[in-house]
């Protein structure tokens, strides 16, 4: 088996080019009578929100014709003296799955609404009396060379240029309403509108909330209040949600045995448990740090209490975290044992998210010293189809907060009727490792509930065994030893390799998830709802190594501008060609944004990977044009086929017998680029961390690693072979305890 290598070396960066003047796409064209018909929408609207009398700026929301990336967005109308994008405060899907449209939420004063629908209409005027009642992508050209034949005050070519290309993409404009009708405790987020303070905001429109019914911008309301809020303010709902998640009643037969002994504990690293509150009379106990004080102080007054049957679910989970392969030595990972902090934050049963989500968030602001948390709690309900779950969104923030921490979350499981189909909160967390299960025999498992998220994020990420209904895992209990299925007892094995990954062998974060997907992955490229990008090999070896015929190197980096890029990575060649296939795997933890709701993350990153053709261009594994000179592309098909707005990317050439050597060029290198975007002016992404996987595969057969470490030697690469039995060491000697004496 060859080892893992570490690429270490300069990468470039280049600035995006400036955009040439506004035009039309070739399909497009805008009739006088659209601009006053969006100009008629728009008075409908002012005068609506002119009878309300609201305590802050109008919502407008655009309805779009398609989906549609952030340069199609409108800029000029409803923009005032900036951008329109500078006032978005939401984004959701309108239509089916299968022809998604965005409709786009922007905050205005009335004086900008009056002065869109002016300028429609002097725009409508124009094209009126200088083109025939319609403009096309000709007609603009001209505008842009030659200017306007009608002069208009206040009206300029640029303005006219612009609103041509808003009124293109833009069907009308409307107010939304507030999500239908939620019984009982809600979670709701409120649309951004320039307010500094949710419970001032909330005063100012009539409602007393305490402070510990705040969490970030959401505000958890009783049955009555929310009913009057969506009575006197329908369109200031962003987001509603059920507080109260239930988990699966879970029937526990066990044997009274003793399951296992074990050694007391010694550096090992500790992982985060995240569950129902730990029995510390079970035989691992001296290897765990229990608390329960958050349970405790959200239980004071109800009369409420600790039972036994409340610790069986955490403490099941956690005996896997310690001591999996010990107790499963089938599933052997060679990852040994980890010491567990573990806090318990829910009761079995009934629970409030909104509580447990505050518990999350200060838990791990106050416990920094651990980088894996495992969190195999999760919501019967589905996940909704515009807006990321606010136990989500929580997750995801303090992982773009702390650039060293990553959560790994069970996939949720099905009732015993098969319901709910897709997966639920808080499995919709995008910078986290989302974990569905299979049975021993490697299939999915018959519990298992399905992605993706936002209609397009393939969640879950990875799959690995949780049991069957007939053959579970074997855990311990506060009442001896049991076997259960669950997604809860697949995400603790993917915890632990994430936990050696990042302690023991010392890597970023970002390249210890690229490795559990690519690995998980291979060379397979399937969109499957249900496994992610597959299930990960059991034994961490599989993960860290790869086959004698493959060269398997990773690369980290930051991007600091549009493009980051370095091509000079030199790929042995034989014979004239390089006789290989290949793949490659980024991953990346972004800003997100839970009220832009479907337009959650706040960066992309556009990998590019593959040969350097005679025009000093890569030729990329999966043919991505984007970013290219010419090159067109609908928003639609680039998050389809190239995983756009995704933070994980897997590209690469199907694994074929008739394989052959690819062509080489007269450069003689392979390439990597990465072209960053941002959704806002704000550029969240520069400074953001990445880590890529490179595997290529010798279609003979051959070794020729030793031949690329020596021409990446050359080339001024300093390369790394990720010895495992050599890393251990070092964190074995890391973690002695020396006494120095007196």
């Amino acid at each position: 088996m060859n080892d893992l290598l570490q690429l270490k070396g300069r990468f470039q960066h280049n600035k995006a080019r400036q955009p040439g003047p506004v035009e039309l796409p070739a399909w497009g064209q805008v009739p006088s009578e659209k601009l006053r018909s969006l100009s008629d929408d728009l008075s409908t609207t002012l005068a609506y929100w002119e009878r309300t009398s609201a305590p802050f700026n109008p919502l407008v929301s655009a309805y779009y014709s398609r989906v549609v990336p952030k340069t199609s967005r409108i800029r000029r109308l409803l923009g005032g003296s900036k951008s329109a994008s500078d006032f978005i405060v939401g984004a959701k899907f309108a239509g089916d799955e299968y022809d998604p449209r965005h409709v786009i939420t922007y905050c205005v004063d009335l004086q900008i609404i009056k002065d869109t629908i002016e300028l429609l209409n002097k725009c409508a005027d124009v094209v009126d009396k200088d083109f025939d009642g319609c403009v096309y992508p000709e007609t603009l050209k001209r505008v842009n060379a030659e200017g306007l034949k009608t002069s208009m005050v206040g009206l300029t070519k640029t303005a006219f240029a612009q609103c041509m290309r808003d009124a293109c993409f833009v069907e009308r404009f409307g107010v939304e309403s507030a999500p239908e009708n939620i019984s009982g405790e809600t979670v709701v987020t409120l649309y951004d509108t320039g307010y500094d303070s949710v419970i001032e905001f909330m005063h100012d429109l009539g409602f007393s909330i305490e402070p510990d019914r705040i969490l970030g911008n959401a505000v958890r309301l009783y049955p009555e209040e929310y009913r009057r809020l969506v009575d006197r303010y329908p369109s200031l709902v962003s987001m509603a949600v059920v507080d109260i998640n239930e988990m699966e009643p879970e029937d526990y037969p066990v044997e009274q045995t003793e399951v296992a002994k074990i050694p007391a504990p010694g550096s090992e690293p500790i992982i985060g448990v995240i569950d129902t509150p730990f029995y510390d009379g079970v035989y691992f106990s001296e290897w765990v740090e229990s608390h329960d004080e958050f349970l405790l102080e959200a239980l004071k007054g109800t009369g409420d209490n600790i039972e036994m049957r409340d610790r069986m679910h955490g403490t099941s989970v956690t005996s896997l975290v310690v001591d999996g392969p010990h107790i499963n030595p089938s599933l052997d990972d060679g990852c040994g044992r980890f010491r567990v902090r573990h806090f318990g934050v829910a009761k079995a049963g009934r629970f409030s998210s909104f509580s447990v989500m505050r518990s999350v968030d200060a838990i791990v602001r106050e416990n920094r010293d651990i980088k894996v948390w495992n969190i195999s709690l999760g919501s019967m309900l589905p996940v909704g189809r515009n807006f990321i779950s606010p136990e989500a969104a929580i997750l995801d923030d303090l992982q773009s907060e702390f650039d060293d921490i990553v959560f790994v979350v069970a996939g949720t499981n099905q009732d015993a009727d098969g319901n709910p189909e897709k997966i639920g909160a808080p499995a919709d967390s995008i910078n986290s490792i989302v974990v569905n299960a299979t049975g021993f025999d490697g299939k999915i498992a018959s519990y298992s509930r399905k992605g993706p998220v936002l209609s397009f994020f393939k969640k879950p990420d990875v799959c690995c065994v949780g049991g069957e209904l007939h053959k579970g895992v074997h855990v311990c209990t506060p009442a001896g030893e049991s076997w259960r299925p669950g997604t809860s007892y697949a995400a603790p094995w993917i915890a632990r390799k994430m936990a050696y990954l990042m302690q023991i062998m010392d890597l970023p974060r970002e390249v210890a998830k690229a490795l559990i997907i690519d690995s998980a992955a291979g060379w397979t490229f399937d969109d499957n709802p249900y496994t992610g990008y597959g299930r990960v090999p059991e034994h961490i070896e599989s993960i860290l190594g790869s086959a004698n015929d493959e060269i398997r190197f990773v690369l980290t980096g930051i991007s600091d501008e549009y493009e980051t890029y370095n091509y000079n990575i030199p790929v042995p060649i034989n014979k004239g060609g390089y006789p290989y296939v290949a793949r490659a795997t980024l991953c990346y933890f972004p800003y997100c944004d839970r009220r832009q709701g479907v337009d959650y993350t706040s960066t992309e990153m556009d990998l590019h990977f593959g040969r350097i053709n005679n025009k000093g261009k890569i030729q990329p594994l999966n043919k991505n044009p984007q970013g290219e000179q010419g090159s067109l592309l609908y928003e639609s098909d680039a998050r389809r086929l190239y995983r756009k707005w995704d933070n994980v990317k897997h590209i690469g050439e199907e694994l074929k017998s008739n394989a052959r050597s690819r062509t080489t060029y007269e450069t003689g290198m392979w390439g990597l680029k990465i072209r960053t975007t941002e959704r806002g002016d704000e550029k969240m992404g520069r400074g953001l961390k990445f880590g890529v996987i490179v595997t290529l595969k010798e279609i003979n057969g051959v070794n020729r690693i030793d031949q690329f470490i020596q021409q990446c030697s050359l080339r001024g690469w300093l390369v790394t072979r990720i010895d495992v039995q050599s890393r251990v060491d070092i964190f074995n000697a890391a973690e002695v305890d020396i006494d120095f004496g007196d």
